[in-house]
Formats: C-alpha cells, sequence, structure tokens
C-alpha cells in the first residue's frame, strides 16, 4: 500500500517562503565525522538562532553507518569498508561515491514541529526528483524511503533508491537523505541495508538513467524548494 505524499506545499505547514534556507555543495569526497561534526555544529548554531537553516550536499568515501535500530547480524562484512555508529534514525546503509547525501538542517519548530509530516516531506522531495528522470518512487507503510518495482523480474520485485535517516535535536533536523545515483550497488551486499532482506537496491543508473551528478543536484534544488521554501547560495 503506498503513503500519501504531500502534493500542495502552499497548504503545508513545512514550507516557508523566508528567510532561504542556504543551499551549498561540498567538493571531492567528505570524511563522514568531520561531516557529523559539522552538521552538530550547525544545528546547535541554527536552534540558537545564529545560522540560518541548511542543505549539504556530499559524497562520501565508501563506508558503512549504523543507525540507532542497527542489527549486529545485519553487517555482514564488517572488514570491508569503515564502519560507523550514528544518531540518525534506521539500521545500517552504505554511503560511497556516486551516491548523492543531502544533509538537511531545518528548523523545525518554524515548520510545524510535525516528524512525521517532516518523513512524508522528504519522501515527496525523493519523489518529485525522481520523476524529473522518469522514474516512478513510491513509499511503502512498513518500510522507510523510496522504492522503485521491478516488473522485469517479477510481479512483486522492487529496489530501494534512496534512503531517509534523521535526527532531530531540539526541534533541529541533521542527518537527511542519500539518493543512489551511480554508486557501485555490489558495495550494499556488505549489509542488509536498512534491515530489510527481501529487496534490493537500485540505482539511476542501473536502471538506465545516465543523470550526471550536477543534473540530479540541479532537479534536488528545484524539488526541494516547491516543498520547503526558497534557498540561497551557489
Amino acid at each position: 500500500m503506498l503513503q500519501p505524499i504531500p502534493t500542495n506545499p502552499a497548504s503545508k505547514s513545512l514550507y516557508c517562503r523566508s528567510p532561504a534556507v542556504v543551499w551549498s555543495t561540498a567538493q571531492g569526497l567528505v570524511d563522514y565525522e568531520a561531516a557529523v561534526a559539522r552538521m552538530e555544529e550547525q544545528a546547535a548554531a541554527i536552534a540558537a538562532g545564529e545560522s540560518p537553516e541548511q542543505i549539504w550536499l556530499v559524497e562520501h568515501p565508501p563506508l558503512y553507518t549504523a543507525g540507532t535500530s542497527a542489527v549486529a547480524a545485519d553487517l555482514l562484512t564488517p572488514e570491508r569498508f569503515p564502519v560507523y555508529r550514528t544518531g540518525r534514525g534506521g539500521q545500517y546503509t552504505y554511503h560511497g561515491p556516486g551516491q548523492r547525501v543531502a544533509y538537511v538542517m531545518l528548523n523545525l519548530g518554524r515548520r510545524g514541529q510535525d516528524l512525521r509530516l517532516f518523513v512524508h516531506g522528504l519522501e515527496a522531495w525523493l519523489i518529485d526528483t525522481l520523476a524529473q528522470f522518469g522514474i516512478t518512487g513510491e513509499t511503502r507503510d512498513d518500510r522507510v524511503g523510496v522504492w522503485v518495482r521491478r516488473p522485469e523480474r517479477s510481479a512483486t520485485a522492487e529496489d530501494k533508491i534512496a534512503a531517509i535517516g534523521i535526527r532531530v535535536r531540539r526541534w533541529v533536523s541533521f542527518h537527511g537523505i542519500a539518493l543512489n545515483v551511480s554508486p557501485e550497488l555490489d558495495h550494499f551486499s556488505g549489509i542488509v541495508p536498512c534491515g530489510v532482506r527481501e529487496h534490493g537496491v537500485t540505482s539511476l543508473a542501473d536502471l538506465g538513467r545516465e543523470a550526471s551528478m550536477d543534473e540530479v543536484d540541479d532537479a534536488l534544488r528545484r524539488c526541494f524548494e516547491r516543498h520547503f521554501g526558497p534557498t540561497v547560495g551557489a
């Protein structure tokens, strides 16, 4: 069963017209621990009213992260890549080159203080972004993230194309989303991604959409503004 997705941002309290969210993109591969330290610092500054809201786009070197619900048995090859314990929700996930990670640092105190609505907003953002490339993304009642059907394999086959894992402190969000653009999909085989054993993972490239990271970033920004409000920055 599909989850309802907000489609009219003007009627949702997540949407803010001002001040604009600062949008930035890191160059090169970003160390995971350095990224978490920056997020922690920025989230605290946003909560204190000392910094604007931010979206920070990064790519990481290959690594696994364990969310607060991670089960040890789901880490299948612990020696393969570095493993980081993290305070975000969810289970094990993979980050690496070719995957666009968007760290979402928003003041939910200004956006309705509704975590369920916030997660639905992130899902809607990803689904709209995928639609720009002719991909139909869907959500599921029993699984977090965005999924695509694979009818070429079977009537029930589907793969995950985007993950969501957030943390909220003092009504400021951090961590965020990860969209598979063109990562090495075999790297996911060292974990049970998000604890889901019966389905696989996919990417834009795996689905035959040869989009550049710049093209994906442009779509992400335009679709973000539809659901959350204006952005500023290079």
